[in-house]
């Protein structure tokens, strides 16, 4: 989706996604013991503040700036910190091993970038880390057609099947994997019967 769409959506000024954490998150992320997360394509920063809140040590990025302004005014009212960089996937670098978990919360990539992105994201996890992902399924294509305000990529081939995932971040052991359907309930534009893929992998 091109730069411009986010920098306009981000810039309402109500938050497009919400301000709660995503649910399988914050079902996931009080399991483990809290060290250094890193949330690629945070947008407003919902996931990040609810880390930080909980004792993580949080860095994010997203290209967008206006997602930015909104992410570290949420933790401003919270109280809290994070350390979030305006970056692409292309251009954004951390030092090798450096964070205990990675968090993908709806974060799509083009078919054609997906496996080199998520191969470069893997490099910043220690080992035994550990990986959350949830993400719209490739079924989840049925109701963004009877209901627009699901949400999700509307490009087939940027939604997820679980194999592909798998094959993606291969050298994990997954702990969790699952296609689901569950009623989504996050700001504006992730609400109603969704098809969402969910993972927890520890890095070998």
């Amino acid at each position: 989706m091109k730069h411009h769409f986010w920098e306009e959506r981000y810039a309402q000024e109500e938050y497009i996604y919400g301000k709660e954490p995503n649910a399988f998150l914050k079902e996931v992320l009080p399991t483990l013991k809290a060290g250094k997360i890193l949330f690629p394509a945070e947008g407003e920063g919902r996931n990040a503040v609810f880390a930080a809140k909980n004792g993580w040590d949080v860095s994010a990025f997203d290209a967008s700036a206006e997602g930015k302004k909104k992410a570290l005014a949420l933790a401003e009212q919270h109280g809290t910190q994070i350390d979030y960089q305006v970056s692409t996937l292309e251009d954004v670098d951390y030092p090798m091993h450096s964070f205990d978990a990675l968090a993908l919360v709806f974060a799509h990539f083009p078919e054609n970038n997906r496996k080199d992105y998520h191969q470069k994201l893997v490099t910043y996890i220690k080992p035994n880390g550990t990986l959350i992902i949830e993400g719209f399924s490739k079924s989840h294509s049925r109701f963004q057609a009877s209901n627009p305000q699901a949400g999700g990529p509307k490009d087939l081939s940027m939604l997820y099947d679980l194999e592909t995932l798998k094959s993606d971040f291969e050298d994990f052991e997954f702990l969790e994997a699952y296609e689901t359907e569950v009623k989504l309930s996050e700001g504006e534009h992730h609400v109603g019967l969704s098809s969402v893929i969910r993972i927890v992998a520890v890095k070998k």
